[in-house]
């Protein structure tokens, strides 16, 4: 079964940047701080994995210049690699960088965790959600 915000036992549902339940982000590939498919976090995850992207070409070359090569495959952590169309729980300090270069993934708002808004404006999200109508 597939639950958001299941990160540890008592806590409350994790919520999206709408103030909504979080919905699942990506289960191929498997995404998440957790590996369960939703952006959710806890505070051992100093890199607030929490921005639900859909990955493009432009944002993955952008990324590996940056040091983070999300395009490369790394078997040994089970990581297939990413791949233009690809939902991802990225950081949201890099996507507030990659923001600020232009070269920002769109998002999905209904996956990404409130945590999300620590680092990024909520309207800077909402001008590249998928997910609005």
């Amino acid at each position: 079964m597939f639950r958001a915000g299941n990160g540890g036992g008592g806590r409350k549902p994790a919520r999206n940047v709408l103030g909504e339940p979080l919905e699942p982000c990506s289960l191929d590939p498997v995404t998440g701080y957790f590996r369960n498919g939703c952006c959710d976090t806890a505070a051992e995850d100093v890199g607030s994995h929490t921005v639900c992207i859909i990955a493009t070409a432009d944002f993955l070359a952008f990324s590996k210049a940056r040091g983070n090569d999300l395009s490369t495959p790394v078997p040994e952590f089970d990581f297939p690699g990413l791949k233009p169309g690809d939902r991802w729980c990225l950081c949201a300090p890099r996507w507030q960088e990659a923001f600020e270069a232009g070269k920002m993934p769109r998002v999905v708002l209904r996956a990404t965790h409130e945590g999300a808004l620590d680092y990024c404006a909520l309207e800077d999200l909402k001008r590249y959600a998928v997910d609005l109508s």
